[in-house]
């Protein structure tokens, strides 16, 4: 029960979903688990521990593209789990990334480290004998994956700006501070995978409460105006307010998210609005009650319409605000003046202003694994092991290596190329361009989108050729499903699989990541995609106001697709 005054009138109605029984029966997100990881029949984790596992990191998946096989072999699926690691602002040292290289190699079915959308990474394909000891070892190099998964805060994001050192550091300690404070305080997880010692005591969540959040809560750090944790994407962000290069405070944006259900025109991916500013000794309370807001107002009936943006929509920004102010004791003061003019990572080696070179590496679809010819794996393990700075993974699923003196520059470059991690043939088409896991191991997968994003970049590429355009680029991504975890619904061109080789094809989003794109083709094949495509970039190349035109601009102001403006009222119109 809250501790705060609740407003009924501000309650969405209807009986509890049956997540919200499964968290309160979970004793604080113990459930069974301990019980199933004994169980040698099956190699799934079962009934309500297979959501519960979520919370400590994981997600239960199989190999979908053995499923069949294993069906008529009458075998069950080939579960395993995937682990998603907890690292806020994503930065790793080279110590760990060799750690968990060797781990990947040893210990999983793909043998890959998957960079994310989330600034972290991911181990894909732990069968359960090893899933306890993935957690051990993880403990053993300082690394956890505590609340990456269900309802609770997520990894939060801090941009990745190794330039502007000093304001980058002091931003990226916000986001660990924020990720610390906003962490749950069950001690389940080191209970279940570290064998800590139970403590009898009543267990108390203050910020989560003990049915935890109605629905995922993503947040993050954004140092403007470079929007390359895309801002649009996240529940809670703050926007880095600097005076003389020192951080004063941030703007508060709440209400962003792009996930959406197929057939279901109550969902809609929606755009952040600002609450205002505040200055930085408030940033621990504020990110607190915006949590505890959204704790006690989401929707707990209807899972799809649970996260804050529909609280939002539905009790209304000011009454949001009001209820933010009234628990924190702070009045948010108006707005400071901000600007996003970019969004994609800069590849290549760039210096800070500290002297030192930061490269950053242009890892595609942030798979990180020897493929032939391009030993991507081996090289980032040759440089991690002589590195003396750290490694900084990005949101845009690339991998940078941080801190280099300018005397071990030549070095790491050689290894870097040598290895295919640095590669001077790639477009800006291929580094603008990013997707989702999805086939074989994303269960909710419904097309392809990792594995089919080269192919897809490759055509895209001959298309801006075709008309004059090799060296421009179109922010395009590709999700398997609606869930929007490659962030099609913040790109220029955005695909949405509908089912095996279909997408819906969404037009419209900018450069900078603040505009959401709209609908222009449902559930199509490659050729239309293509063939549409087509017509217009040769439009774009023929028409456009001027050569910094991008192409999401150009399809609004040409009115080849209008623009979204209330995505609750327009995104579906």
């Amino acid at each position: 029960m809250s501790q705060y005054p609740i407003n009924p009138d501000l309650v969405a109605p209807g009986a509890l979903s049956d997540n919200e029984r499964l968290k309160a029966d979970s004793d604080h997100l113990r459930g069974t688990i301990t019980t199933d990881l004994q169980d040698e029949i099956t190699g799934g984790f079962t009934g309500d521990n297979f959501m519960l596992i979520r919370f400590h990191g994981m997600y239960q998946q199989d190999d979908r593209d053995i499923r069949a096989e294993r069906t008529a072999q009458k075998l069950e699926p080939l579960h395993n789990v995937m682990l998603r690691a907890r690292m806020p602002g994503g930065i790793i040292t080279p110590q760990q990334w060799l750690a968990i290289d060797k781990f990947a190699a040893d210990n999983t079915m793909y043998g890959s480290i998957r960079l994310t959308t989330r600034q972290t990474f991911q181990f894909h394909g732990v069968l359960k004998p090893h899933v306890k000891p993935m957690h051990q070892f993880l403990h053993s190099i300082g690394i956890d994956s505590i609340a990456t998964a269900g309802d609770v805060n997520r990894n939060v994001l801090c941009t990745s700006n190794p330039v502007e050192s000093e304001l980058h550091q002091q931003a990226y300690e916000w986001a660990a501070k924020i990720s610390e404070h906003l962490l749950p305080k069950t001690r389940a997880y080191a209970e279940i995978w570290l064998d800590d010692e139970k403590i009898e005591t009543t267990e108390v969540e203050p910020i989560l409460g003990d049915n935890y959040l109605p629905r995922k809560f993503k947040t993050a750090v954004v140092i403007p105006p470079h929007n390359d944790i895309d801002v649009h994407a996240n529940d809670l962000s703050f926007v880095a307010v600097a005076e003389n290069g020192k951080l004063v405070g941030f703007n508060v944006l709440v209400g962003a998210g792009l996930a959406m259900t197929w057939g279901d025109t109550a969902t809609y991916p929606r755009m952040a609005d600002d609450l205002g500013y505040v200055s930085l000794e408030h940033t621990l309370k504020v990110a607190e009650h915006v949590v505890t807001v959204q704790r006690d107002y989401g929707n707990r009936s209807n899972r799809k319409n649970a996260k804050t943006k529909y609280t939002i929509d539905r009790i209304g920004i000011d009454a949001f605000r009001a209820e933010v102010e009234a628990r924190t004791g702070v009045a948010f003061e108006p707005v400071k003046p901000y600007n996003f003019t970019s969004r994609g990572d800069r590849i290549g080696w760039v210096e800070g202003v500290d002297g030192k070179q930061h490269l950053t590496l242009f890892i595609e679809n942030g798979r990180v694994l020897d493929f032939p010819n391009k030993p991507l794996k081996t090289g980032l393990a040759k440089i991690a092991a002589i590195h003396q700075g750290d490694l900084r993974m990005t949101a845009n699923q690339n991998l940078i290596i941080a801190g280099v003196p300018a005397a071990q520059k030549a070095e790491i470059d050689a290894i870097a190329r040598a290895h295919g991690l640095i590669d001077d043939s790639h477009s800006e088409q291929r580094k603008n361009s990013m997707a989702c896991v999805s086939f074989p191991t994303c269960p909710l997968a419904m097309a392809e989108a990792e594995r089919y994003l080269p192919e897809l970049v490759t055509k895209t590429e001959d298309l801006l050729a075709k008309h004059n355009l090799a060296d421009e680029h179109i922010v395009l991504r590709v999700t398997g499903c609606p869930n929007g975890c490659g962030r099609a619904m913040l790109a220029e061109v955005g695909l949405v699989g509908r089912g095996p080789g279909k997408y819906n094809l969404y037009l419209g989003g900018n450069r900078e990541g603040t505009r959401i794109p709209r609908l222009l083709l449902d559930n199509v094949g490659e050729a239309d995609i293509l063939g549409t495509l087509d017509g217009l970039i040769g439009r774009w190349a023929a028409e456009r106001s001027n050569s910094s035109e991008g192409f999401g601009d150009f399809v609004i102001r040409a009115g080849v697709i209008a623009p979204v403006v209330v995505p609750k009222d327009d995104f579906h119109s």
